[in-house]
């Protein structure tokens, strides 16, 4: 080996910094996933070189078989993991080594607590790699040369985890990566040769490509310790459940066990192997339009890309596996496959089989899949307006919250909802507002609540948008009770509708004024069934967009079309009766005004002027003396 030259000695990212030392000490219990995470860097390393040698076969200098090698010295106290896969230069070996690159690092790291059981749970979601190694070793070298390079490029990367390392190059023979960890006081029996092999078989027998070591410490031959074989492309009836979940593992970084997996093969025209995880939590960049989601791609048990979005819709993007395609060629790009016809025909099947696996999971194991609605449910509530195809299928997913138990969690289905309908209901009712204390005491549900009629309470950002795909559902309409003339069907007597239509004529002369006074703050102004207890309340006309719609649209920097409420009284009210009264117009449009704000501000709406709302009601509080 030649000597080394140009060392360097760098600082570590701010993020990488705060992550190593949180991860030293909140992973105290989870310490043997090192080996884990160590092992699964290298597998992917084989992966890519494998990739890149059907392009570029002399990156594999001769030597076609992938291995990964542990070498553990008990006297020495070290373990060395060696692989002869993709290997780095010494810019890679910066970059990668140095820095997280993940989109919303920060913003992972600002919810931290300090809290080591939490936090741990936090940094299992983050994903923790190569830092690992810092658990268990107080120094780590790490020896790299990219494939295809000269043996005079590679490089030594060495850090205590302390906030610096230094790099250097130097004249490596072979390509690949080797790390070796010097196992701090207190951690050195996992230099024992029986405990790395049950470790292996505990969190690795799946890897595709072999695991080897010496058949004893003594002995110069190495021998195969795991299975060696790509998990799935075993029968289902030969892989346990716990092979399942470390596989999972293995793929997400994660360390909860997923919630539920799908596990198929595709013959015929197409011919497909899948196997697709329900994650039991949703990762922290789940929201970040540049975090990453997609399957790995394999063509013919051959590793092409991570992060394969186009085999599912993005309603499904918290959804994690791998596809084998054996019709694909290995030469396919990001590009390509977004115009290959044969994608849409597996994204077609391989969506198809997510949403069977989640009716499963809702019909036979209520409280995980309450479980997936909590961390994943507004997500996939982005379906129906995305993937019309399937629709029905993801209604019967959905779960809300309802007027029924007037709790917050989400456990109404659509199923349910209609079960119990009243005698003669022939529509769904919902409501929507910014939070769920504003959907529970709206206004609109009064004569609803009044009558025993269910309502669906919905407060996610998504509803409007949901709400505005769903029109229907097993034949039933689903209607917003603030949008438009509110139909309750055969519920609503005929003597009801009666009594309504002579309060409308009764009240024309009130109406006439409160319009004149309101002008063009309202579209409309007119008697309600709505309302029991309430004075007024504001309705959407029947094709005006939602308040939260308009809302996420102006947030996102778009004009939303302008619309006029329709004021609804309750012309039966005493402070109507009161305004009815007045005779004084200066008294009356303050009256009115009020009536109007009080009905902006139950429905979480903002006023405009706040300060002429506080001096209209101090007038009117000081004309009561």
């Amino acid at each position: 080996m030649a000597e080394a030259s140009a060392a360097q000695t760098l600082g570590f990212q701010a993020e990488v910094k705060q992550l190593l030392k949180l991860m030293i000490h909140s992973l105290y219990s989870h310490k043997e996933i090192f080996l884990r995470e160590l092992i699964s860097n290298a597998s992917d390393a084989c992966d890519k070189l494998r990739f890149e040698s059907l392009a570029k076969p002399e990156w594999l200098e001769g030597g076609g078989e992938l291995t990964i090698t542990i070498d553990a010295d008990a006297a020495a106290h070290t373990i060395t993991i060696t692989d002869n896969g993709i290997g780095m230069t010494r810019d890679e070996a910066v970059e990668h080594l140095g820095t997280i690159a993940k989109s919303g690092t920060a913003d992972f790291l600002s919810r931290l607590t300090g809290d080591q059981k939490k936090d741990a749970q936090l940094i299992g979601q983050f994903g923790v790699g190569f830092y690992s190694s810092f658990i268990v070793a107080d120094r780590v070298d790490v020896f790299s040369r990219k494939a295809g390079e000269s043996a005079s490029a590679g490089v030594h990367w060495s850090s205590k985890g302390d906030g610096e390392f230094t790099v250097e190059t130097l004249e490596l023979p072979a390509r690949g990566t080797k790390i070796v960890l010097h196992l701090k006081e207190g951690e050195h029996d996992f230099a024992d040769d029986y405990r790395i092999r049950s470790l292996v078989h505990k969190y690795s027998d799946h890897i595709a490509f072999p695991v080897r070591m010496r058949k004893s410490e003594k002995d110069a031959e190495y021998e195969t310790v795991n299975h060696a074989q790509a998990l799935w492309t075993r029968p289902r009836t030969e892989v346990k459940d716990e092979e399942y979940k470390e596989f999972y593992r293995h793929v997400t970084h994660d360390f909860s066990d997923p919630l539920a997996w799908s596990h198929g093969k595709v013959e015929g025209k197409k011919e497909y192997t899948s196997l697709l995880y329900i994650p039991s939590r949703a990762p922290f960049d789940l929201w970040h339009r540049e975090g990453a989601r997609g399957l790995k791609l394999y063509v013919r048990r051959v590793f092409i890309m991570d992060d394969a979005e186009q085999f599912l819709p993005l309603y499904l993007r918290f959804v994690k596996g791998v596809v084998d395609s054996a019709d694909l060629p290995l030469n396919i790009s990001r590009e390509m496959l977004q115009q290959d016809p044969a994608i849409d025909s597996m994204r077609t099947g391989l969506t198809r089989r997510v949403l069977d696996a989640l009716a499963k999971l809702a019909k036979d194991e209520s409280e995980k899949y309450a479980t997936f609605w909590k961390e994943f449910g507004a997500v996939l509530k982005e379906g129906p307006g995305e993937d019309h195809a399937n629709k029905e299928r993801i209604a019967k997913l959905l779960r809300f919250s309802s007027t029924h138990a007037d709790k917050e969690e989400q456990d109404v289905s659509l199923d349910d909802y209609i079960a119990r309908l009243k005698p003669g209901q022939t529509s769904i009712y919902y409501v929507i507002a910014d939070s769920f204390a504003a959907a529970k005491s709206s206004p609109h549900l009064e004569v609803l609540r009044k009558k025993g009629i269910e309502v669906l309470l919905l407060s996610d950002r998504v509803d409007d948008w949901l709400m505005d795909h769903l029109r229907e559902y097993e034949g039933k309409s689903l209607r917003n009770v603030a949008r438009g003339e509110l139909d309750l069907g055969e519920v609503q007597t005929e003597e009801e509708k009666k009594e309504q239509e002579s309060l409308s004529k009764e009240h024309s002369e009130l109406i006439e004024r409160l319009k004149k006074s309101l002008g063009d703050k309202v579209s409309d102004v007119r008697t309600t069934i709505r309302l029991a207890d309430s004075p007024a309340c504001l309705v959407l006309g029947e094709h005006d967009m939602g308040a939260q719609m308009r809302r996420i649209l102006e947030a996102a920097g778009q004009k939303a079309p302008s619309a006029k409420p329709i004021l609804e009284i309750n012309a039966t009210h005493p402070l109507l009766q009161r305004i009815a009264s007045t005779s004084d117009d200066a008294t009356f449009d303050d009256l009115t005004m009020l009536v109007f704000e009080q009905a902006t501000l139950a429905e979480g709406g903002q006023l405009p002027d706040p300060a002429a709302f506080v001096q209209r009601l101090n007038r009117l509080l000081l004309a009561m003396r």
